[in-house]
């Protein structure tokens, strides 16, 4: 009989590979089952690509079994090479704990912690990992790994045309040693992962076989891409972030409110908790009352994220700003130093909607901008900013700049 939660992820979506579905069936029919996922600290926030795997961690907690989240203190020294054409940059301590403590915030916004029989529990790999001496790691598990075996995984052969490093080239058997450890301390059976890390979890698999003798899983999670097809991520530069002080609850509204017509049910599968017959009934709306569909993902996902009062409130924003009205408190906000009028490509440099002034120039001279409604059309032109102004960039782009007092 097939297991509830693997039901429910089935018809949403989620599972894009299995190392042994009938086994991993099984399993969680047996019980309670104890599963991780595991993310580097390669950034402050966790960003809506990493929601695939976040989200089906929250439906296994739903279903009564434990999420473990385990942040990559010592992978994340190293680098993942998977889906990469270059090596990551070297992260300082202090940056490694900077951006723990980010992550931690964006879990707890999915999962729930605590003491329960099946709360979620943190662990940081650096716990365990610090602890091995160089030779100690070697005589441990260097002959469990073959060479032959490493370079066949996709995110070696990838590398390799590109300098590959000897750093890199161990980030496998770091991840693999994480599944065992968590295997011998919690009982973990399950790890789940994206699509690309397939390669990497599937050697935990074997080593928690050749090491204990006893099975575990890897479940994996399809990449969530962008309209054009590419996997969205801090690195493609089109991520949204978790974390409202990167992406604030509107901003990350107005991303789920954009979704293109043929990702809408998609979407409604995997960011959010809507039983599935009245997305069911959601797909089936055609034309403009598609956007009623657009709407209800976009408040499910932010509630989820950012709590009801965050989804209201974002909701009120968008509806004033798209009703005609361009006066909301909800729309973010960038406080300004003005001493008097600023010329406008300085302004939008300054408030970061622009990386450079060539680009505020180009959206300008296409006439993509707005201030308090008025459509900018030269580029030399200055703004006087007696209190705020409300910016538009687009169609649904929209930020107040208040002078700073």
């Amino acid at each position: 009989m097939q297991n509830e939660l693997l039901k429910e992820l089935e018809a949403r979506g989620f599972i894009n590979q299995a190392s042994n579905m009938d086994g991993l069936n099984a399993a969680l029919n047996a019980g309670q089952v104890a599963g991780y996922w595991g993310t580097d600290p390669t950034g402050d926030s966790l960003h809506v690509g990493h929601l695939a795997s976040l989200m089906l961690m929250r439906w296994f907690q739903k279903y009564g079994h434990k999420p473990i989240l385990l942040v990559g203190g010592a992978t994340g020294r190293i680098g993942d090479p998977s889906g990469r054409d270059k090596g990551r940059p070297m992260l300082t301590d202090d940056q490694i704990e900077h951006n723990c403590a980010g992550l931690r915030k964006s879990i707890s916004k999915f999962i729930h912690f605590g003491d329960g029989k099946n709360d979620a529990i943190m662990v940081d790999n650096n716990d365990w990992m610090k602890n091995y001496s160089h030779m100690e790691f070697l005589r441990e598990y260097g002959t469990d790994f073959t060479v032959p075996r490493m370079l066949s995984m996709e995110s070696v052969r990838r590398r390799l045309e590109n300098g590959m490093t000897f750093l890199e080239f161990n980030y496998m058997t770091f991840q693999a040693v994480d599944f065992l450890t968590l295997y011998k301390k919690y009982n973990c059976i399950l790890q789940f992962c994206g699509a690309d890390q397939w390669g990497n979890s599937v050697m935990g698999v074997e080593l928690i076989r050749k090491k204990m003798g006893r099975e575990a899983f890897v479940l994996s999670t399809a990449l969530i891409t962008d309209s054009r097809g590419e996997k969205i991520g801090k690195s493609a530069g089109n991520a949204v972030w978790v974390n409202e002080e990167k992406t604030s609850p509107y901003e990350y509204y107005q991303y789920f409110r954009n979704t293109p017509d043929d990702l809408v049910e998609k979407f409604l599968k995997i960011f959010t908790e809507i039983p599935l017959d009245e997305i069911a009934r959601l797909a089936k709306l055609q034309g403009a009352e598609l956007n009623a569909a657009k709407k209800v993902l976009a408040f499910a996902a932010t509630e989820i994220a950012h709590g009801h009062d965050a989804a209201v409130a974002a909701e009120s924003a968008a509806d004033a700003l798209f009703g005609g009205g361009t006066n909301s408190e909800n729309v973010p906000t960038v406080e300004l130093e003005m001493s008097g009028p600023i010329g406008v490509v300085d302004l939008l440099v300054a408030i970061n909607l622009f990386p450079s002034r060539s680009e505020a120039r180009r959206m300008i001279d296409q006439g993509g901008i707005q201030i308090d409604g008025k459509k900018i059309t030269d580029w030399k032109s200055v703004v006087a900013v007696d209190s705020s102004v409300m910016i538009q960039k687009g169609k649904k782009t929209f930020l107040r700049v208040v002078k700073k007092d």
